[in-house]
């Protein structure tokens, strides 16, 4: 069974993603680095509901490290761009390089992320970088588009049913000001 760093953001985009590989026949390991997430109390949250889940299920989940100054200092002159604009571009290669880096040194065969699963993110932004993190370090990525076939529907539902925090806004303190406008789960 091929084994897949699946990068993740929170808990309601990750529990249905991680579903949909195994179904695929993948061993998936849960992969949680997200410095551009505002407060660090938010950080936490979605970190703590992502490892219920995984524990819930029996997947491994790795935490990378939390440096919201660092990842600020990456996308300075980049704050006021729009959502899908470049800073989300630096911010995912930032996030999917890392996952890259981590799953090479530790032997997995491939990559993948929950970001496609969200209306508010540019799928083709998401897959030209994983594709291009995965060649750099010798991967495969995993470039499905999560939120086909009533995926964001069935995520919502997901988390719904596992009672998961669902927050309001993508995640850094820059998204917070254009925060999508979708019914927040309780």
């Amino acid at each position: 069974m091929p084994a897949v760093l699946l990068h993740t953001c929170c808990a309601p985009c990750g529990g249905f993603v991680i579903k949909e590989l195994q179904t695929m026949g993948y061993a998936v390991t849960v992969f949680y680095y997200n410095p551009n997430v505002f407060p660090e109390d938010e950080y936490k949250l979605r970190l703590r509901e992502a490892e219920r889940f995984c524990q819930k299920e029996n997947v491994e989940l790795i935490e990378g490290e939390y440096d919201y100054e660092s990842w600020k200092e990456k996308i300075r002159g980049h704050e006021s761009a729009p959502e899908r604009g470049s800073r989300c571009e630096i911010c995912i290669t930032l996030r999917l390089q890392e996952t890259a880096q981590v799953a090479s040194e530790r032997g997995f065969d491939a990559i993948a992320s929950t970001l496609t699963i969200s209306p508010h993110k540019s799928a083709e932004m998401v897959n030209a970088i994983g594709h291009e993190m995965a060649d750099l370090y010798g991967l495969q990525f995993i470039d499905r588009i999560w939120r086909k076939a009533n995926g964001f529907k069935k995520s919502c539902d997901l988390a719904e049913q596992e009672h998961f925090h669902r927050q309001d806004y993508c995640g850094c303190e820059f998204s917070i000001r254009s925060k999508p406008t979708i019914d927040k789960v309780e």
